[in-house]
């Protein structure tokens, strides 16, 4: 129930506000895995103002981010030359693609953005929720990790790609997406396979 009130409120803020979606819903959008409670926006400081019409909005100064509130579902807003969500927000706009009518983020993005997430959450229930997007997003056809690697060397997000490797090998199975033991396993190799980093990082 909570999800499907998201994704509603979801739709009204796109009639609404202009604005680039990242997140839980992103990744939905492209995997169709698991729905998301809350909302993650990136939009510039007009927007903001019009989405205060309509919310309280309070800033959090240690994550850099604004936040609002309706019922059980929270909205993070992430603004340019402020915020950094895994990308400088103001970065963000590089890698905008149209998806089922949503301003969202290239797949290769959007995976560097949620590993930030589950770098700073990894021991919680929101952590695994983040986890398994990831998995959702690698296992996509058509992924390339070319350039989800350019992406994290160019940006120097290389520690948050090694957390998330380091938490795949400890992963046995994802039942909440179809992973189990056998698919789990052949998934990871591949991640490790393809997730190589070139360059000093990779000695670590």
């Amino acid at each position: 129930m909570v999800t499907d009130k998201s994704w509603k409120l979801l739709q009204t803020l796109q009639k609404e506000l202009k604005f680039v979606l990242i997140g839980g819903w992103a990744v939905y959008l492209w995997t169709r895995a698991l729905k998301s409670k809350d909302i993650d926006l990136v939009l510039d400081y007009e927007e903001l103002e019009k989405l205060k019409g309509d919310f309280e909005v309070v800033k959090n100064e240690r994550l850099k981010k604004y936040e609002a509130k309706r019922s059980e579902i929270e909205i993070d807003i992430y603004i340019p030359f402020y915020s950094n969500p895994g990308l400088p927000a103001e970065e963000i706009k590089n890698f905008v693609v149209s998806l089922e009518g949503f301003q969202t983020v290239a797949k290769e993005a959007l995976a560097v953005l949620k590993q930030k997430a589950f770098s700073q959450r990894r021991d919680s229930v929101k952590g695994r929720k983040d986890l398994i997007d990831l998995m959702s997003l690698f296992q996509l056809e058509g992924f390339d990790w070319n350039r989800y690697l350019e992406i994290i060397a160019k940006y120097e997000v290389e520690d948050d790609l090694e957390l998330v490797k380091k938490s795949v090998k400890e992963t046995r199975q994802i039942e909440e997406i179809g992973l189990n033991v056998h698919k789990m396993a052949a998934l990871k190799k591949k991640i490790l396979t393809s997730a190589r980093l070139k360059g000093p990082i990779a000695q670590r």
